[in-house]
């Protein structure tokens, strides 16, 4: 195989790189779509024997032999997102306009660095991101960067926010001068129930985790906030600065959604930058019956939406929202072989000043396709139908005599627990849907989650399949018990 076979510019290079992309859609149509269960049950060890050749061999078996290869050892044994008994995490079954977008965008192979290197795909990303200011209802003045998901932007949001308190607290540049010598007292505030990437966020700022304040929450999983008010007042009483209060839209166990009208309220009240984990709840602003959930979305500093979860579309895909773009100063800079001040003077767009990235992928384009060829009404309604989903299956284990349901869902995660009769204690009950849980994997009919709620091991499934069925979460259930009664078996045998 010749340099000439291998990229675009040559008779050869093109031939190939139709050929190629024949070929491997091939794979996909014929191994991916093509399966009736979500996995094969294969165990890490059976799928690292499949990989014993050399990575990187002296002599290249050919691009035909090389798709066949990974169309068995990998397309063949990855979970099938788009499968209904798929449901344990937040991912999606990508919508097909967000495939042909990226295929589009990787072929493109555009860096949004710099104008130069992506010049429509720089214009088109802020199109698309004063789309997504709009959809929030922000008001004029609103920006944000396409980032990898939530937890990029979760960190962009807190990092703005410690910056911005640096500065008018202590007339500090982090930016130039590092972290105050009072960086010991800064504190981030959230729900118990918000997602680690907080954390993780203030351990990489260089806070720590124990940076992170937690409150407690309500029978609805949502902050508590007269718990919060008093989690404030206690800081400031012990000498502490909270400069930043997250709220979430969507938690990743219970979808539940904390009263932003409110948290807006105190965080005005306490002068802290108010940021939005919308990753997974940023969808319901498409709809029309669920929208109003996030009331109080449109007054936060910074917001974070992933379109890898309830927008159906390819990961990696997310967005970060800043009310007033004028806080991106904070971070940005100039480099003379990319962006040069006398770019920015010229109104040359300058993407790579909004972004704790250099090298980005041109994602905004999937969304825009998406949004272009559904539309907003047709969106809201099938993610609509996946809240009413999760509302008949919440139903179907209620009246389970083998099940518990633990709550009544927020969005579209159900949680619950395997419980074949009376009498069995929540110790017996964590190790039973532990075990039950294992054998699900093996078993490769069903894939589902595992939790724990108050401190017993619990399942879940994340309902994020518009084409999915009330039939097809009872015939989950049905593998559930099948799994269920083994592992009751094999415990009753070993206790």
């Amino acid at each position: 195989m010749s340099a000439t076979d291998l990229f675009l510019g040559s008779e050869a290079g093109d031939a190939a790189y139709r050929e190629a992309m024949r070929r491997a859609t091939e794979a996909v149509v014929e191994t991916v779509a093509d399966g009736d269960a979500p996995y094969t049950g294969r165990s890490p060890e059976a799928l690292a024997e499949q990989f014993d050749a050399p990575v990187v061999p002296e002599g290249g078996v050919g691009l035909d032999a090389a798709i066949d290869e990974v169309a068995e050892t990998v397309l063949a044994h990855s979970v099938a997102t788009s499968n209904p008994r798929c449901s344990a995490h937040l991912q999606c079954p990508p919508m097909v306009p967000g495939l042909a977008a990226e295929a589009m965008l990787t072929a493109a192979n555009q860096s949004l660095d710099s104008f130069d290197q992506a010049p429509a795909a720089t214009v088109l990303e802020q199109r698309v991101v004063d789309a997504l200011c709009g959809l929030f209802d922000l008001p004029s003045g609103a920006d944000g960067v396409f980032t990898s998901g939530g937890t990029q932007s979760n960190f962009q949001g807190l990092l703005l926010a410690r910056d911005r308190y640096c500065h008018r607290a202590f007339g500090r540049d982090v930016q130039a001068e590092g972290l105050p010598p009072e960086a010991d007292s800064l504190r981030v505030v959230c729900s118990e129930t918000a997602h680690f990437t907080v954390k993780q966020a203030a351990h990489h700022l260089g806070l720590g985790e124990d940076a992170v304040v937690t409150v407690p929450t309500d029978d609805g999983h949502q902050m508590d906030v007269a718990a919060l008010d008093r989690t404030l007042a206690d800081l400031t009483d012990r000498g502490r600065r909270p400069f930043a209060l997250v709220g979430t839209a969507g938690t990743t166990d219970f979808g539940a959604v904390d009263p932003l009208d409110e948290l807006v309220d105190r965080a005005a009240e306490h002068d802290l930058w108010f940021h939005v984990d919308a990753a997974y709840g940023g969808a319901l602003a498409l709809t029309d019956d669920h929208a109003d959930r996030l009331s109080g979305i449109e007054l936060a500093d910074s917001v974070a939406v992933d379109f890898h979860k309830l927008f159906y579309q390819p990961i990696s895909c997310g967005a970060f929202l800043l009310r007033d773009g004028e806080n991106f100063r904070s971070m940005a800079r100039n480099a003379a072989y990319l962006n040069p001040t006398a770019h920015d003077e010229g109104g040359v767009p300058n993407l790579v000043a909004k972004s704790v990235q250099t090298t980005r992928r041109f994602d905004a384009l999937k969304p825009y396709v998406a949004f272009r060829a559904v539309g907003r009404e047709r969106f809201g309604t099938l993610v609509e139908s996946t809240l009413e989903l999760a509302d008949d299956a919440a139903a179907l284990l209620n009246d389970a005599e083998d099940f518990e349901l633990l709550s009544d869902p927020t969005l579209n995660t159900v949680v619950f627990r395997y419980r074949p009769r009376e009498g069995i204690g929540d110790e017996t009950v964590s190790r039973l849907n532990a075990a039950l849980r294992r054998r699900l994997l093996d078993d490769g009919r069903a894939v589902v989650a595992r939790t724990t709620v108050d401190g017993v091991t619990s399942l879940k499934v994340t309902l994020l399949n518009p084409t999915a069925t009330l039939d097809d979460v009872a015939a989950m259930l049905d593998v559930v018990r099948d799994c269920g009664r083994d592992a009751l078996a094999e415990l009753e045998v070993t206790a």
